[in-house]
């Protein structure tokens, strides 16, 4: 088994619905390590983010951060070792159209 430390996923979302950060690739499992969020405006925003477990609807039960504030032109960081398989997908969400940036670290084991 190969292990790969990458950059899982980047999105700067556009608008105010869910945007796929990430998506387990077949046959591969994932770790994922840290989640940062960047508030890139002079205006506080907040955000969601959910596990879908095999690409599962958004929804309360696979919501792991749901309408978290977020200060003008500040990070929010988080470390979990959150562990995904394949086919799950890391979905994120701003109530405020661009004015965020979310990045997602982590290995994938094939």
């Amino acid at each position: 088994m190969a292990t790969v430390y990458k950059v899982l996923g980047q999105a700067a979302p556009t608008g105010t619905t869910n945007v796929d950060l990430y998506t387990v690739p077949a046959a591969t499992s994932t770790v994922v390590s840290t989640l940062n969020i960047a508030n890139l405006t002079g205006t506080d925003a907040t955000f969601s983010v959910y596990v879908r477990v095999d690409g599962a609807t958004a929804a309360s039960a696979n919501t792991l951060l749901k309408d978290v504030p977020l200060g003008a032109n500040s990070l929010f960081s988080a470390t979990q070792g959150i562990t995904l398989g394949a086919a799950d997908v890391l979905t994120v969400s701003t109530a405020t159209a661009d004015a965020l940036s979310f990045q997602v670290f982590g290995s994938e084991i094939s």
